[in-house]
């Protein structure tokens, strides 16, 4: 059986960081290993084997023993009525979560679905044929607005966060930073309706903690990311709730407000479906 390329975190900093990664203590490198958990989804890699694609999403849904409810799943357009969706969530956990949506919508579309996420994912080999893949850390430029456009104008639904990062906690509420248009924009042009779902969760009060301190310590890179896996692993045998909104068209998205206003509405929009589904 063959098998996915492994998880490797020293070549991963060697391709983002180039000659500087010389620089970086051994004891530092095998630091980002623990807590990526690089044995362990090396172990999960090697024991799914080639799959790829949705199958992916259901083998790591049950490697990180999660359990997923859902409300307002019939909401969901139908699968059959010939048109392109974008999906935009919150992003309480900054990973299962998105993989649990990801689950849930490619088997109702028939894998015709489409992250735009973080290009540091598209190292995990059987997610990244579902991925497009976003440089956040160099050049964005035209490769960046051809890949959003491109993936915008195929025949697969956009699966969104569009605050690009997970929830941070501000006086004690958990929540998205706002959103950014791009959403907004690219559906209107492509005529996207916009489905709202809202993930029910959230990290740990260290990653809150974390996050919050590089903030103030105007640190640019985003440290909070690197312990995602970590706390992804954390979340093992807990259950989570998955509200789908209706689908807001998007004739709503006119000139009485602007594209960022927009993306402000349908945040609340999320935000606002645990208590119409109680």
């Amino acid at each position: 059986m063959a098998h996915q390329p492994l998880l490797d975190v020293e070549q991963i900093l060697r391709d983002k960081a180039g000659r500087k990664a010389n620089y970086v203590p051994r004891f530092i490198i095998n630091y980002l290993r623990r807590i990526a958990h690089q044995d362990e989804l090396n172990l999960f890699f090697q024991t799914i084997g080639d799959i790829q694609g949705v199958p992916w999403l259901d083998a790591a849904v049950n490697y990180v023993g999660v359990n997923i409810q859902t409300k307002g799943q019939e909401n969901l357009p139908s699968p059959t009525d010939g048109k392109h969706y974008t999906f935009v969530s919150n992003h309480p956990l900054g990973g299962i979560d998105g993989i649990s949506i990801g689950k849930i919508l490619g088997h109702t579309y028939n894998g015709q679905i489409r992250y735009l996420v973080n290009d540091l994912l598209m190292n995990l080999k059987g997610l990244a044929p579902l991925c497009v893949g976003v440089n956040k850390f160099g050049s964005q430029g035209h490769d960046f607005a051809h890949k959003v456009n491109e993936a915008f104008q195929s025949q697969n639904h956009i699966i969104m966060f569009p605050a690009d990062l997970c929830s941070r906690k501000q006086n004690g509420i958990i929540r998205d930073i706002p959103w950014k248009k791009t959403f907004i924009q690219k559906s209107i042009q492509t005529q996207r309706d916009i489905v709202p779902i809202h993930f029910q969760g959230q990290n740990s009060n260290f990653f809150y903690r974390l996050a919050n301190i590089s903030k103030a310590l105007h640190i640019k890179f985003n440290i909070a990311m690197l312990y995602l896996a970590d706390e992804t692993f954390k979340n093992r045998g807990k259950t989570f709730t998955i509200t789908f909104g209706k689908p807001i068209p998007y004739q709503t998205f006119n000139k009485t407000r602007t594209p960022q206003q927009w993306a402000q509405y349908v945040y609340d929009q999320v935000y606002a479906l645990p208590q119409q589904y109680k």
